[in-house]
């Protein structure tokens, strides 16, 4: 059976920094407010985007990734938009930014992921320091995939009256639909870290934030005008390609130093009937005794490792679990099985010792994009010889990694890296954060 998304809409911009996180966050809780039934998804591997979009629209959000999965994931993913009115997806970087090389699907991009799921997309311009030129960028992004679809225009940062009467000058003459005018206002940036965005659960009040930018949507944004334009397409035969849990009972660190598990992951072990088991190592929590599994997800162990070094009780029950089942890491979560987490003073905190690495957040190396892993040795889930693909995101540093590699770790254009995973026992780390295994 051939299965069609709820009709819907891909928030994007030519670049980042436009301003698309307030609109999309914005656009959701309006909608919701207008007794509609909206579904998020992020268009590629941002880990702190889909906890935004679920407190703006009560509806979990799930990533969208040509790169990264195939067909049947792509389409019980963009599934879980059953029973919704209307879809919002946010996009990522610029709409055609892209890696060089195509994986499963293509190269990544926001403009792939709108064009498969037939969503329209919403192009979000920073007007500031220009007028009718913004529409030549807008005609552009038309311009280049004419197959795409293309909703129209919102203008932020617009500085007056007769800055937007320009700005909307030029978007008419080259037939452009302006279905919003954000006058510039500095009160509405998101706060930042080392990653982007803080945390959603971090933001000290997030709710608050996002009713004032529902209403600051609905003050200059044409809501009716973005309803008509969504629209979706066919997604191809039904799917049950979810990811399959790699335990049975899985306790999984939940807080705001390990919190980035891709939604789509645990909607697949939680399906397939496995039981998430969540504890909090930063409130000394340790994993359930009778867990078939630990897992860690990446985060920011670097800015806690001092709480972390204290959690005796965390400490004591991961290394208790480790001495008979599987304990696995990612990212944050490796760097906190590691022998110990060296943060921006210098100051060399010792974690659970169950690997031998040791990272630096003081000696800052940037790691960013997608990766290939060929395993070495089985990962919790997955035999060895498994093909995986994932996506890494930090600015730690590897001081010392003496265990067996785990994997053979690519880049999207295929260089291989240093930082392979390591394994020791029953425990294994990657610095990627898994988001599918590869097709071939």
């Amino acid at each position: 059976m051939v299965m069609t998304n709820p009709p819907g809409i891909l928030i994007s911009a030519p670049s980042s920094g436009t301003g698309k996180t307030t609109v999309m966050l914005g656009l959701l809780r309006a909608l919701a407010e207008d007794g509609l039934t909206v579904q998020p998804f992020k268009s590629g591997p941002d880990y702190i985007d889909p906890a935004f979009h679920r407190a703006a629209a009560g509806r979990a959000s799930f990533n969208l990734d040509s790169w990264a999965m195939g067909d049947p994931l792509m389409t019980s993913i963009s599934a879980q938009a059953d029973g919704a009115d209307i879809v919002v997806a946010e996009g990522s970087m610029g709409l055609f930014d892209g890696v060089a090389k195509p994986g499963e699907l293509g190269h990544g991009s926001s403009a792939e992921t709108a064009l498969r799921m037939g969503w329209p997309v919403v192009l979000v311009l920073d007007v500031g320091g220009q007028a009718q030129s913004a529409a030549a960028t807008a005609l552009g992004f038309k311009m280049y995939n004419p197959d795409l679809p293309f909703a129209g225009v919102i203008l932020n940062r617009c500085a007056s009256p007769r800055h937007e009467r320009l700005t909307r000058l030029g978007m008419e003459r080259a037939g452009l639909p302006v279905l919003g005018v954000l006058p510039r206002r500095g009160d509405l940036t998101l706060p930042e870290r080392h990653l982007g965005l803080i945390q959603a659960i971090e933001h000290p009040d997030l709710e608050s934030a996002i009713v004032s930018y529902a209403a600051f949507l609905r003050e200059h944004v044409d809501l009716e005008a973005i309803k008509r334009a969504a629209s979706s397409g066919p997604i191809g035969p039904s799917s049950t390609a979810l990811p399959r849990p790699p335990a049975q009972r899985i306790a999984l660190a939940r807080d705001a130093a390990f919190s980035f598990t891709y939604p789509h992951l645990l909607k697949g072990w939680r399906a397939a009937g496995a039981e998430i088991l969540p504890f909090s190592p930063l409130a000394d929590e340790a994993p359930a005794a009778d867990a078939d599994l630990v897992w860690l997800p990446g985060g920011y162990p670097e800015l806690h490792a001092g709480t972390l070094a204290d959690a005796n009780t965390f400490l004591s029950g991961l290394r208790n679990h480790a001495k008979t089942k599987p304990v696995h890491g990612e990212c944050g979560g490796y760097m906190a099985l590691g022998q110990a987490l060296i943060d921006k003073d210098g100051v060399q905190h010792e974690m659970a010792g169950l690997l031998g690495l040791v990272t630096s957040y003081k000696k800052r190396k940037f790691n960013l994009g997608y990766r290939k892993a060929e395993l070495l040795a089985p990962l919790p889930g997955f035999t060895k010889g498994a093909v995986l693909r994932g996506h890494e995101f930090h600015y730690s540093s590897i001081v010392d990694q003496p265990d067996a590699p785990l994997a053979r770790v690519f880049d999207a254009e295929g260089a291989e890296g240093p930082q392979t995973g390591s394994v020791c026992g029953n425990v294994t780390g990657t610095f990627f954060h898994l988001i599918a295994e590869a097709s071939e």
